[in-house]
């Protein structure tokens, strides 16, 4: 049974990133260590290797495999959550330094993809911003204002090429990217190979912890990396079991591919004014026939499990915008960690000084992972960063206060969870294929029997803090509410921050 993975696949994920990395299979001494192997991990490990450093990337299963495989790669400069509400919170001059880092990272990707020839589907288009419905035009010129305020090449617009939007007011983000994400993650582990890097899949680190002398990364293996410099980028934290788990919050996010004629509609990134927005954007295919991947229905990790529900809306909204669109190629679903305050968790971890963090993509993980790989190399090669301050990971945010104490109920909530009843009352009504939460005398168990009948039970206290668990019909794994660990239905952990496999029970 191949547990690494969830169910779903992407419409990228046929490519592989490097699938002759194998385990590590030793003890190690290189310059940074890097644990995860995504768009944050690799860029971190590429610029440190373009500046002469040996770096060591581990990764619990395939490299690239993670979140990063999982993504719709909207290349964006502008703010996931608005910049009149980025301004408000955290004041002009960061949200300038949000709309000039994320740009910074937009070339960056230009510009390695072009030295090291990737050939990853790289293209600098427009990115439009439209009202969901007549009742919001007033976000449109607020957006314009807020924009225009801080530098942004933003211009107003009339109409976008969807059905019922043709005389709608639109903003048009000049400068904006997309990519093959994969294609591009391929490119830089090749590039960080050639320089003298090393990759190592299926290793699982238990533990990263500061020395007298440097860094350790520990495997559960029992084979240590050790480092001057250690990075930890890994979705959600492994490393820490409080500082940056209480101001960020995983949410469940939604994508689907169609095929459409080329040309159907001009090749640019769209984004609606719904919440939760949805999201377009067009993928190269063969001959005259393109991909339309479409995104959105997000909402908090374990807190709902209607998939099928949220697919169709996703579909019928894509019908009623493109009735042209052809037909359904995939359907996947990922994980995006939202931040109080807007901005990602980039920087030194609270509380070390050779260990980094790079984590709270709050939806833009490629252009944040690209941002990592700028800031964290200069923070380790320099000692400082012309974004440091807006993505310190130790920052408190007062004007976040509500978010902060908003999201963090949700572990009050999973912890009260252990007195209520179970979904079902005896495994025994479990059918093949299905989950659910069972009570067994004073003990909550998280219950799957598969296709074969097979019964796995396990606990269903998440290893992290031990949060209760939810069970994900889509992806057939069990999610954690509170900070965003997924379980294989073997109890194996698949993302982070927990480590250790839900506990066993026979």
């Amino acid at each position: 049974m191949n547990v690494s993975d969830e169910r779903t696949v992407s419409l990228w994920a046929a490519t592989e990133v490097a699938p002759d990395a194998v385990a590590l299979g030793q003890s190690e001494q290189v310059d940074v260590v890097i644990v995860g192997s995504g768009i944050a991990g690799l860029s971190v490990a590429y610029e440190l290797a373009v500046a002469g450093q040996k770096v060591g990337v581990l990764d619990r299963g395939r490299i690239g495999s993670g979140m990063t495989a999982r993504t719709t790669a909207h290349l964006s400069s502008i703010c996931d959550d608005y910049f009149s509400e980025l301004t408000k919170l955290r004041g002009e001059d960061l949200a300038r330094m949000y709309y000039q880092s994320q740009s910074a990272a937009i070339d960056r990707i230009q510009s390695i993809q072009e030295s090291e020839s990737i050939a990853c589907d790289f293209r600098r288009l427009d990115g439009f911003l439209f009202p969901a419905s007549g009742r919001q035009q007033s976000d449109i010129k607020r957006q314009l204002d807020a924009g225009l305020k801080i530098g942004v090449d933003v211009e107003k617009i009339r109409g976008v090429p969807f059905a019922g939007f043709s005389d709608a007011q639109a903003l048009r983000y000049a400068n904006q990217a997309t990519f093959h994400p994969l294609k591009y993650l391929r490119g830089l582990a090749a590039g960080i190979r050639s320089r003298g890097g090393a990759l190592y899949a299926d290793t699982v680190v238990e533990k990263v912890e500061e020395t007298d002398r440097g860094v350790r990364a520990t495997t559960v293996s029992g084979f240590t990396v050790s480092a001057k410099s250690a990075v930890v980028a890994t979705n959600s934290p492994i490393n820490d079991r409080v500082a940056l788990h209480t101001k960020q919050a995983p949410y469940r996010t939604y994508a689907m591919s169609f095929e459409i004629a080329r040309d159907t509609i001009p090749d640019a990134l769209y984004w609606d004014t719904e919440d939760p927005y949805h999201y377009v954007r067009l993928q190269p295919g063969e001959d005259r026939t393109d991909f339309l991947i479409v995104g959105g229905e997000d909402h908090k990790t374990g807190q709902a499990d209607d998939a099928g529900g949220r697919f169709a809306a996703l579909a019928a909204w894509t019908k009623r915008l493109v009735p042209d669109v052809g037909v359904e190629t995939n359907r996947w679903s990922g994980q995006v960690m939202e931040t109080v305050d807007y901005a990602g968790f980039i920087g030194r971890n609270p509380g070390n000084r050779r260990v980094f963090v790079a984590t709270g993509d709050s939806g833009q993980g490629i252009t944040h992972g690209v941002v990592a790989g700028l800031l964290i190399s200069d923070l380790i090669l320099k000692g400082e960063s012309r974004w440091r301050e807006l993505y310190e990971p130790s920052r408190k945010t007062a004007g976040a206060i509500g978010d902060y104490l908003s999201e963090n109920a949700t572990a009050l909530k999973s912890f009260a969870e252990y007195i209520a009843p179970g979904e079902i009352d005896s495994v025994d009504k479990l059918r093949p294929g299905e989950g659910a939460i069972v009570r067994e005398g004073l003990t909550k168990i998280a219950a799957f029997r598969d296709d074969d009948g097979t019964l796995y039970k396990r606990s269903a206290a998440c290893t992290h803090i031990g949060c209760h668990v939810h069970w994900n019909s889509l992806e057939r794994c069990w999610d954690c509410p509170c900070h965003g660990s997924h379980f294989a239905i073997d109890g194996t952990a698949l993302n982070g921050p927990a480590v250790s496999p839900l506990a066993s029970l026979d």
